[in-house]
């Protein structure tokens, strides 16, 4: 790394201070570099999402020096499917797999992103925030309205970012365009479970948070659909949500709705010269996997491995790897929210095929690999499937 003094300059300018932004100056501090963080915002940062992390990304967070622990939000153990109504029979076919090892955590986006912040600044990061990063020609770039010297740049921008744009680096596609949204409600958690209820509209998450709170996600293809609407094709979630006090004993959920639009995005490249892409900069898998803070969190780390060697394109040639498993889960899922019949198989063979199940969620979280995983139960599903298909429009048929 080059090193530098000036109160204007870093060996990195991070644009974005989110979760992916913060995760990667962690990784570079770790390795010795001066790393300035901007951002037009002030913490804490708050995002529509889901709100769990999976044992996966736990790994990888504390591999970034932050721990966390079920005190600091609410432990989950594993994952239930829920498909509200399959048919005609009016009833909700379920399917649960409990993770191969360790926990989940549900906690507020806002308190992970406090927690990443205060490591930030015990690791020497230095932050400024309500920042605004202006990025004109090459290597012009200022950070409230001073020029700024940097021997690398970090996009940690988003989704819409300005730095892919100023790098030239928006060449790919987008695969797969949705909606979310996200509300908090008072009840107590019912379940062990991060619970994915699926009905015509779309998903709805639900994720304990806390003792007596739960983050309900909903993910539609529909940009004018909210989550009343995605509920009411769930009555029996509904009806669980319903009548949760608020701490001042309001009878209503915690907070109005925050929406987002969530994409698989693949880019041709995600590094060029001196600039990198992280996070959802970088490209991105649909919110339906639960991988997003995980691929932010592992790209982090290779990053800082990959600039301490002073080499991009090896940090641009392996970036894919991380994406590939979460993108290839997003189309088979995707799969599953287009197709009633397809989701209905799938749900009733997982229900049925429980250890199928839990193998494949350790195929999601790396604890297994794809490959391994189709070689030993490829045939098996397949098979699954269609006589899962078949009992189910039997039934169908006699009711």
């Amino acid at each position: 790394m080059i090193k530098r003094s000036m109160k204007d300059s870093s060996d990195v300018l991070v644009v974005g201070g989110g979760p992916a932004g913060l995760a990667s100056a962690l990784a570079l501090r770790q390795r010795g570099a001066t790393v300035t963080v901007a951002d037009a915002m002030k913490p804490p940062i708050d995002k529509a999402c889901g709100e769990g992390l999976m044992p996966d990304s736990l790994h990888d967070l504390g591999l970034l020096g932050v721990e966390l622990s079920p005190e600091d939000g609410a432990a989950f153990e594993g994952i239930r499917f829920v498909d509200h109504g399959y048919g005609n029979l009016g009833t909700d076919s379920v399917a649960t797999a409990l993770f191969p090892s360790g926990f989940g955590i549900g906690l507020r986006r806002q308190s992970l992103h406090a927690r990443l912040v205060r490591q930030a600044q015990a690791e020497g990061v230095r932050l400024r925030w309500e920042s605004h990063v202006r990025l004109t020609g090459v290597d012009d770039v200022s950070v409230a309205g001073q020029p700024f010297r940097y021997g690398w740049l970090i996009g940690a921008d988003g989704q819409g970012s300005r730095v892919r744009r100023w790098a030239g680096l928006e060449r790919g596609s987008i695969v797969s365009r949705r909606y979310g949204f996200r509300r908090h409600f008072p009840v107590e958690p019912w379940s062990p479970y991060v619970e994915v209820h699926w009905s015509k509209r779309g998903q709805a998450y639900v994720t304990p948070t806390g003792p007596n709170e739960v983050c309900v996600a909903g993910v539609v293809r529909d940009a004018h659909c909210r989550l009343d609407t995605l509920l009411a094709e769930m009555p029996r979630l509904r009806e669980r949500l319903a009548g949760g006090k608020a701490p001042d004993g309001r009878e209503e959920d915690l907070e109005r709705e925050r929406g987002a639009v969530t994409l698989t995005r693949r880019l041709r490249r995600v590094a060029h010269s001196t600039v990198a892409l992280v996070g959802d900069a970088s490209g991105s898998a649909d919110a339906i996997t639960g991988e997003g803070m995980g691929m932010s969190f592992r790209q982090a780390l290779l990053l800082a491995e990959c600039l301490e060697l002073g080499d991009l394109e090896r940090y641009d040639r392996l970036h894919p790897e991380i994406m590939r498993l979460p993108q290839t889960m997003a189309r088979v899922m995707l799969g599953m929210d287009r197709s009633k019949v397809f989701r209905g198989r799938a749900i009733a063979m997982l229900g049925a095929e429980p250890t199928i199940f839990a193998r494949m969620l350790g195929v999601h979280l790396g604890a297994e690999s794809f490959p391994r995983f189709l070689a030993a139960k490829g045939f098996e599903v397949a098979w699954r499937l269609a006589m899962a298909g078949a009992a189910v429009g039997e039934l169908e048929w006699r009711g």
